[in-house]
């Protein structure tokens, strides 16, 4: 692999970390992924990445060819804290690119949002191009959406626009984020429906097993219904405030995009006055990796 201009590309996740090399054409030519580990906190997940990371250039015998390196994580990525990002202890207080320029002296190093970075990405190679406006949804551990509009990332003030994790469920819900809380993420997100099917069935039982498990199991189906009823309200809605030309739909979840997707798609066709067109994402599970690469290249 060498002689080639290489990118590296980090992807942290609330459940995994892909790290992976690719050319300056977003071609990934090597991926490893660990397990994030998330009750054990921030610090050991970075260290662990980042040597996994060092490992894989002299693996490859690419150290010599890294020109770049995109680093992605959940939550706003700013230069000595990560904000709205709890679902690893620690993470918040993280200065990710310096704990990467540590260990990388010298490369030019990007960092952003981890569905931002995947909108982009599905956008410049994958299931969004050519659309006009665009929105990437990421289902996952957390739950955000990213918004195109011309090609180009709608950031917003604070750099929060599309963190619909914490859309408000009902009326009550009057304090959300002042009160800790991200309604629609701990009622639809990967991490919240697990934990509310192991205390149903009274096993652990992921997120993944349990759209399985609803196949079958009458408390599992009901689970998964009242989910999907509340997670393609809120996707309608949004749907009507963009009036977007497509939703690339990608994350964790879209393994049991059989289930997934049938059900957005009818509440769009019902709700939405100009339905958008519905799909998977291309990458289904490596969108926000190669958004890290994405971004590295755009800096």
């Amino acid at each position: 692999m060498t002689g080639e201009e290489l990118i590296l590309g980090i992807d942290f996740g609330g459940t995994k970390v892909a790290i992976g090399l690719a050319d300056r054409a977003g071609s990934l030519l090597v991926t490893r992924r660990l397990d994030t580990d998330a009750h054990a906190g921030a610090e050991q997940v970075v260290s662990r990445a980042l040597a996994a990371a060092r490992k894989l250039l002299a693996d490859e015998g690419a150290a010599d060819d890294l020109v770049a390196i995109g680093v992605v994580s959940p939550g706003i990525v700013l230069e000595d804290r990560i904000l709205l990002a709890p679902n690893v202890p620690g993470w918040e207080e993280l200065r990710l690119r310096e704990l990467v320029a540590d260990e990388f002296d010298g490369v030019p190093i990007s960092v952003g949002t981890d569905a931002k970075a995947a909108a982009l990405a599905e956008w410049r190679w994958g299931a969004l191009a050519d659309t006009d406006p665009a929105v990437f949804l990421s289902l996952g551990t957390g739950i955000a959406a990213a918004v195109l509009v011309g090609g180009r990332l709608l950031a917003g003030a604070n750099g929060a626009a599309g963190e619909i994790g914490y859309n408000l469920l009902s009326p009550q819900d009057t304090d959300g984020f002042a009160s800790g809380a991200a309604p629609l993420e701990e009622a639809v997100g990967g991490r919240g429906l697990g934990g509310r099917a192991s205390v149903l069935l009274g096993r652990p039982v992921t997120a993944g097993e349990l759209f399985g498990l609803a196949r079958e199991n009458a408390q599992a189906k009901e689970l998964v219904g009242a989910a999907l009823d509340e997670l393609s309200m809120h996707v309608a809605n949004l749907a009507i405030a963009l009036d977007p030309r497509r939703i690339a739909v990608g994350g964790g979840l879209v393994r049991s995009a059989d289930v997934l997707l049938p059900a957005l798609r009818e509440r769009l066709a019902q709700a939405v006055p100009f339905p958008p067109e519905l799909v998977s994402a291309k990458f289904d599970q490596d969108a926000s990796l190669l958004g890290a690469i994405a971004i590295a290249l755009d800096a």
